[in-house]
């Protein structure tokens, strides 16, 4: 009887109130709660009889009867009342026997309503489910559940309680606590969870119930599914599997037996699709805005004002609604809410179920130290702390859990609604917003966010945290506990100007990072230029420079952040020592029972304060993104209603613009299209010619609907295509792009094929039409992707067509080819619209549009306009003149009969017709051997993270000296952790009647002194891996980048810029900022692991007879769960590059898309790139909390055998204070921690290996070999011998140029003609070394260019390539990047190349913007600029790769004039598709298939009348006179 009071002494946890009172308030709130949901319930149910629907009667009903949610609840509440009739016959029984007291009529009057609650609610769903075409569970039900849930699992823990004071109470109390709480965690899973069988099951009813029918998964017309076409297991899996993640076990067997790719990955649930996930968010996004209120702006007008703030307030999507951060962020939560509810309900019983162990320390110290020991009640503890740790464990991996899952469906809205706004950005948002801040936008910024939702709850959680630990704390400690309070709310209050200064630094970053990723992208799109032109360095310079811009804010950053996680870190130490120092000042007695639950409640503590620096510093960096994102989604849409659409047959009229005015700029007085007034019947042709800059290109856009309308009207009837005069392909195969999305009809594609000449081309590709095409259309020649995009047009069979100089990149003959197969062919009966600068084919024209300066000048057919002004007059005068030297040429040569000079090669295929040799080439060609497609699939290493990558990382910087100090820092921290704790517990008596062993003051100054010591080395190991891992991250971009410049030419053409831009974005941030934190809470968790094993098995050695096979079980599970973990992490790296690479390929073709209205096909496209990257990603998650759970539980069954051993150790031989401190120490022991860090760790390492990767790739030549560099003047003839010259792209593909040999003399005109695709362009590339041949040497001047450095022989040679190409920044940056000539000379170029009055027009002369591509210039522009180069540089080797393509006739004469007179001296290698711009060449070399087909003058090469160049003259004579 005396152990039995001494123990009831003990236990003071119900000091306030008596068993009876206790007890009648929880009936009495159980039956109160009960009362009030039935009658809510009723009320709902007859006021939701009134308003049944028509409708919901009509509606087929939706069969639930068949699924586990539906059946599973039904029969638990059937259970549950049964139970509580059950209780209240046993209840009512009792009363009888033994009396009616007050608390046995609260509890019959709880059981009865229990009984008839539960009871209606099995009628309700019963109903509901069967007689209606509900489909899921009503919300209020939902709610109740999870109250229920709440309000039982409290009962238990006060029912506990009230064990443990009375040594009583009644088993029917604890039994019905049992069964509320299973059954309240199964209504929970199938009301929260079960929703996604639900939905899936609605979902087949859409097509018949009118509901929008596209799906992501599986629909037909969204072309096949990628990867594997299982769903996840996930979506089907039964209650225990979803508990214990054994849903995911059948891909880690998978992993484990072979390396996972893509298509072993299950596809996602219906209902996590990012289809139905985006089209959830955009719902309640837009019902959110549109509900706002009226201060949104008119659809018709949008939002400009607005969206150029900024931060402010826009449009989105052209409706005219206001979008906010709020309102962006508010959408996110309210479209995840079903997981925000989970995850809330997980962290209310995580935090309650923490808490359990440090409330119960000081008893379990007690029992230890009472001399009468009941053992049942050290069991009845022991299950207690195990059912806690049990608790925890299973809510913290579903919290995880559901917060990764909610972090894949931030990222999936975010990715569509951000890609959905790319596609309806006007063209003046797109020059104000560059694709290097939208790939920021989708790689750094929609992470950030995303990664937000595991700092959520924390907003509410840490407070929790923070108050329960203050209220334990004020039972052990009594007033102390303010003081404990005040010191933690004073270390808050200190987090305020560190959060201001990171939010500073943190946007900095992200703007300086926007500027090096606009450069980066800008160089990686032009680099075949920037190699052409030797300035690929400069631009290394311009982007190291842009980020030690950049690593200044890093620094900033980084140390903020370490300053910041040291003072939270040492906080629980702070406060400690702030508790105790006050308690031995006043006088509260300290016992080890009492210090044992103040140092277990200061390291629960530790989280919440360790997470609030965290999670501050996210809010701010998350605010920072999605302010970002906002300002994009407010940037100007398209206006729609620029033209006005109407149907083929509802007018005769086609296009008609009606006092139409138009402007790229509406902030400008300037008027880019003035006074336009046409009418443009159905099946007619229309040329559009005009002089370079007069707004052809801008008539089209006008057309189209791209460019701003300042007034009048546009109407258009009937389907529109567009081609393009840059071409515009897409990454993918060549079927793909002429498909464009169409159906394959086999007949109608073949003769597309036929009109555009394709199909000798597709004959010469190994893989004919499956040819994947490299990004931007890499591996095709220019010519090859205009005809591409011709094909394309034709076979969208559309009613109008509007061509941008679509034979501007082909030959003579090809052009003639097309205009007569298709514009006079397949489209005779359509309206076509085309812009030319070729002058032979306007007379097929039924209207000419001759324009100047942005007016229609002339308008009528081409022989009633040609003498009734003179704009046309002055085109056809230059195109005249120039047959007029054609004819000159080919009188020369009739009249002359020459003798063929054996130093000139002339091949005896030239007698041959075309018909015989085109056959014995496709012949040669098919003899090469396929080897593979020139773009491969992105390379990912195999198997486990090589060793040698970590230790590369951590060697980068200072040679590895850094990390010996910080594993010393971070041992000592633990170890002076643990002496402070033993310190406290041998100083401190173990009850009052002891006395203590050493003064109060001694007692305090050496935890001080031991907790400084401590403080001292997290801050010295914090800035230790700071600065590390800040010198690392610069040491590896700057060793990558350098890599990616100097690597050749094939490197870019067979590596799309989106994997390249994933590395130098995603990668680069996660070892600027993720991999030094990852490592440090690495060391953190192995050495805290390590030190409370030790801790644990000093006090009890036995402990280790379960810990051994227990670790040796958790390194076997990490074995088998690391091999599909680690390819899953890798897979997510390599899916990320294609959506980052679609996002920015769409946004150069958004015209061409937005042209044949495919912007619903590209964002279905988009949704499934989303998923294909989702994929992995969520089972990434279920495989990490697989392994976690399973940690968890090995550590509590080790946890629970230490305790029994320590309960059941004979008294005496071990202080209960070290024990209670073994006991205190095992709360937090899990193997876990380690195991999660590493995985973690592993998984962003990945990010070093992938950098890595491409600081290894093979460089070019050296710049400059010192041995062999040339003389200053060389080469002072240029004359150029090419010798037995074989090129091909890249090993695994066929020869381009085969063995050619020929002598270009010094200072002698070349004009090398053929067909497209026979090489042309190869061997200027050849010339420039883009491309090392594989046999054969070309010499400059007796100098092999082979021997030299690339920056000597680029430097000293001059080309105006075929694709033109201008940089953001200013005229004279384009003109002059390397700051080499004076402005006097700069205006001679721009004179001297007709651009010099169009400059001195703008205000800013020089100075004037470019924009991002020189977008704000016209292609004929463009190409005169890079004429202006290349009058600067004035070499004596200078190549014009089809340098006059998009100019017209007119400019062509005046550059050719000008080339003639300030490049008399100089090699002159010109590649030319109209034989006017090479009638005065002295040789000219026509090539085919890469062979040299004829290689002679002009005059003798026209003397013989069966040779290709004569037949090439004759047919582009013929077309013009035609």
């Amino acid at each position: 009887m005396d152990a039995f009071l001494e123990s009831k002494n003990d236990m003071n946890i119900w000091i306030f109130f008596s068993q009876p009172s206790v007890t009648i308030f929880l009936h009495g709130f159980s039956a109160s709660s009960h009362l009030i949901l039935l009658l809510v319930l009723s009320i709902s149910w007859v006021c939701k009889r009134y308003k049944m629907t028509t409708l919901e009667n009509v509606k087929p009903m939706v069969k639930n009867t068949h699924f586990f949610c539906y059946w599973s609840t039904l029969i638990s509440c059937l259970v549950l009342s049964f139970f509580g009739l059950l209780l209240c016959v046993l209840n009512y029984f009792s009363g009888y026997t033994h009396g009616w007291s007050d608390l046995k009529l609260v509890a019959q009057l709880d059981f009865a309503f229990r009984t008839l609650t539960w009871f209606v609610i099995f009628a309700y769903l019963h109903i509901q489910f069967s007689q209606s075409s509900e489909h899921k569970f009503p919300i209020l039900l939902r709610i109740w559940w999870v109250f229920y849930f709440l309000m039982f699992f409290s009962y238990i823990i006060i029912h506990l309680g009230l064990y443990w004071k009375y040594s009583s109470v009644s088993f029917l109390l604890l039994a019905s606590d049992v069964v509320s709480i299973i059954a309240g965690l199964l209504f929970c899973y199938t009301g929260l969870f079960g929703k996604g069988q639900e939905v899936e099951d609605f979902h087949l009813l859409e097509p018949l119930l009118g509901i929008n029918p596209s799906r992501n998964n599986g629909d037909k017309e969204q072309g096949p599914i990628v990867g594997g076409e299982s769903v996840s297991p996930y979506a089907n899996a039964n209650l225990f599997s979803m508990s214990t993640f054994a849903w995911i076990s059948p891909l880690l067997t998978l992993g484990c037996k072979k390396t996972l790719d893509l298509e072993d990955v299950p596809q996602l649930a219906n209902c996590d699709s990012a289809n139905m996930v985006f089209v959830h968010f955009e719902n309640v996004f837009e019902y959110d805005s549109n509900g706002s209120g009226n201060g949104g702006c008119d659809k018709g007008n949008g939002c400009r004002d607005e969206g150029n703030s900024g931060r402010g307030e826009g449009n989105v999507n052209g409706n005219g609604v206001q979008v906010t951060t709020l309102k962006l962020a508010k959408a996110l939560i309210l479209s995840m809410w079903i997981e925000i509810l989970w995850t809330t309900l997980f962290s209310i019983v995580c935090t309650l179920a923490s808490y359990v162990g440090p409330y119960f320390i000081n008893t379990f110290v007690q029992y230890l130290n009472s001399p009468y020991q009941l053992r049942y009640k050290g069991y009845g503890l022991v299950f207690i702390f195990f059912l806690s740790k049990l608790l925890r464990a299973l809510s913290d991996r579903h919290l995880s859990f559901q917060l990764r899952k909610m972090a894949i469906k931030v990222r999936a809205a975010l990715f569509a609604i951000i890609y959905k706004k790319g596609l309806k950005l006007s063209s003046q948002s797109k020059q104000g917003h560059t694709s290097g801040e939208n790939i920021n936008l989708m790689s750094v910024d929609v992470e950030r966010a995303a990664l937000f939702s595991w700092y959520l709850h924390d907003l509410w959680r840490v407070p929790l945290q923070i108050i329960l630990a203050l209220l334990i704390l004020y039972k052990s400690l009594g007033f102390a506990s303010f003081v404990a309070f005040v010191a933690t709310v004073i270390l808050m209050l200190t987090n305020v100007p560190l959060g201001n200064l990171q939010e500073k630094f943190q946007g900095e970053l992200m703007d300086s990072k926007d500027q090096r990723m606009k450069v980066t992208s800008e160089a990686l799109r032009n680099m075949r230029i920037l190699k052409l032109q030797g300035w690929e360095i400069k631009f290394l310079d311009k982007i190291i420079e842009l980020r030690n811009f950049e690593t200044r804010w890093l620094e900033k950053v980084l140390y903020t952040t370490a300053i910041t996680s040291f003072v939270y870190l040492s906080a629980p130490m702070f406060v400690s020592m702030v508790t105790f120092g006050f308690c031995v000042l006043i006088g509260i007695p300290l016992e080890s029972g009492n210090v044992l639950t103040a140092l277990a409640t200061f390291e629960i503590l530790r989280g919440p304060i360790y997470n609030l620096p965290d999670m501050i510093s996210m809010v701010i960096q998350t605010k920072v993104s999605l302010d970002r994102i906002v300002s994009f989604l407010c940037l100007e849409d398209l206006n729609p209603n620029t033209v006005q659409m109407f149907p083929r047959d509802s007018d005769e009229v086609a296009v008609e613009i009606v006092k139409g005015n138009f402007s790229w700029n509406l902030h400008s007085p300037n008027l880019t299209l003035k006074d336009l007034n046409f009418r443009v019947y159905h099946g007619m042709r229309v040329a559009v010619c005009g002089s370079v800059g007069s707004g052809k290109s801008s008539l089209l856009s006008c057309i189209l609907g791209e460019m701003p309308k300042v007034s009048g009207t546009i109407k258009l009837s009937g389907m529109k295509a567009y081609v393009a005069q840059s071409p515009w392909i897409q990454s993918g195969k060549i079927v793909d792009n002429i498909l464009f999305g169409k159906e394959m009809n086999k007949e109608r594609y073949e003769m597309i094929l036929e009109a555009c000449s394709l199909k000798k081309d597709l004959e010469l590709f190994d893989f004919g039409d499956q040819t994947i095409i490299g990004e931007r259309g890499i591996n095709l020649s220019g010519g090859q992707k205009q005809r591409v995009q011709i094909a394309r047009a034709l076979y969208y069979d559309a009613d109008i067509y509007l061509l941008d100089d679509p034979f501007s990149a082909v030959d003579a003959h090809t052009g003639t080819h097309l205009f007569k197969e298709c514009l006079l062919g397949i489209l005779s009966s359509k309206t076509v619209i085309y812009v030319t600068n070729q002058v032979e084919f306007l007379p097929s024209a039924d209207l000419i549009l001759v324009m100047r300066d942005g007016r229609i000048t002339q308008a009528g057919k081409y022989e009633e306009i040609l003498s009734s002004g003179t704009d046309l007059m002055e085109l056809v005068g230059a195109h005249k003149k120039a047959l007029a030297d054609l004819s000159s040429v080919e009188h020369e040569a009739t009249s002359n009969n020459l003798i063929e000079d054996d130093n000139k090669f002339h091949s005896e295929k030239s007698i041959q017709d075309d018909e015989e040799t085109e056959p014995n080439n496709c012949k040669t060609e098919k003899l090469v051997k396929l080897e593979g497609q020139l773009v491969q699939e992105e390379k990912r290493e195999n198997g486990r993270v090589n060793l040698s990558i970590y230790w590369k990382y951590i060697s980068t910087a200072y040679k590895g000296a850094f990390v010996p100090l910080i594993l010393l820092a971070q041992i000592l921290f633990q170890l002076l952790l643990i002496v402070s704790s033993y310190w406290m517990v041998f100083a401190t008596p173990i009850s009052e009647d002891v006395r203590p062993f050493v003064k109060g003051s001694i007692l305090i100054i050496v935890y001080v002194s031991l907790t400084l010591g401590s403080s001292i080395c997290v801050l010295t190991r914090s800035m230790l891996i700071v600065t590390a891992g800040y010198k690392t991250a610069t040491l590896l971009f700057n060793k990558m980048h350098l890599c990616i410049f100097r690597a050749p030419m094939s490197f870019f053409d067979s590596t799309p810029s989106g994997r390249i831009l994933n590395r130098v974005s995603m990668d680069q941030s996660a070892i600027d900022t993720s991999i030094p934190h990852l490592i440090g809470e690495f060391l953190v968790s192995i050495i805290e692991f390590l030190g409370t094993a030790a801790v644990m098995s000093q006090v009890a050695w036995q402990m280790l007879i379960v810990l051994i096979p227990m670790t040796v079980i958790c390194i076997w599970y990490q074995q088998f769960y690391t091999s599909a973990a680690r390819e899953l992490s890798r897979l997510i790296g390599v899916c990320q590059a294609p959506i980052i690479q679609h996002f920015a390929e769409s946004s150069l073709g958004l015209t061409t898309i937005r042209g044949f209205n495919q912007e619903k096909r590209f964002m279905d496209t988009n949704l499934k790139l989303v998923d294909g990257y989702s994929r992995p990603r969520f089972h990434f998650s279920g495989a990490m909390e697989w392994l976690c759970f399973r940690m968890d539980i090995l550590a509590s069954i080790t946890y629970v055998v230490s305790l029994v051993f320590l309960i059941s150790m004979p008294k005496g031989i071990l202080s209960p204070g070290v024990m209670g401190l073994a006991v205190t120490f095992g709360l937090t022991f899990s193997m876990h921690g380690v195991i999660w860090d590493l995985s973690r760790l592993e998984n962003k390492i990945v990010s070093v290996e992938r950098i890595l990767q491409y600081s290894c790739i093979p460089s070019e030549s050296p710049l400059l070999v010192e041995e062999n560099r040339p003389g200053r003047e060389w080469p002072s003839q240029g004359e150029v011998d090419i010798v037995d010259l074989q090129v091909q792209y890249a090993p695994h593909l066929p020869l381009i140029l085969r063995g050619l040999t020929c002598t270009f003399r010094g200072g002698m005109k070349i004009g090398i003609v053929g067909r497209t695709g026979s090489g042309k362009s190869t061997l200027v590339q050849a010339l420039f070394r883009i491309l090392e041949p594989i046999a054969g040497q070309i010499w400059i001047d007796g100098i092999n260019i082979s021997n030299i450095g690339l920056h000597d022989l680029r430097s000293r040679l001059s080309i105006i390539p075929q694709d033109p190409a201008m940089f953001e920044g200013t005229v004279r940056s384009n003109l002059d990047p390397l700051e080499e000539y004076t402005d006097e000379q700069i205006w001679e170029a721009l004179d001297r190349c007709q651009l010099g009055n169009e400059v001195r027009k703008k205000e800013r002369k020089l100075d004037s913007a470019v924009t991002e591509n020189g977008e704000n210039w016209s292609v004929g522009q463009r190409q005169l600029v890079c004429l202006g180069r290349v009058l600067l540089k004035r070499s004596k080797v200078l190549v014009l790769d089809e340098a006059t393509a998009s100019v017209d006739t007119a400019t062509d004469y005046l550059i050719q004039q000008t080339l003639k007179e300030h490049f008399s001296e100089s090699t002159v290698i010109t590649i030319a598709h109209r034989i006017t711009s090479i009638l005065d060449v002295d040789m000219v070399l026509l090539l085919d298939n890469g062979l040299i087909l004829e290689y002679d003058s002009p005059a003798k090469l026209l003397e013989i009348k069966s040779s290709s160049f004569a037949k090439l003259v004759k047919e582009y004579t013929r077309r013009f006179s035609s």
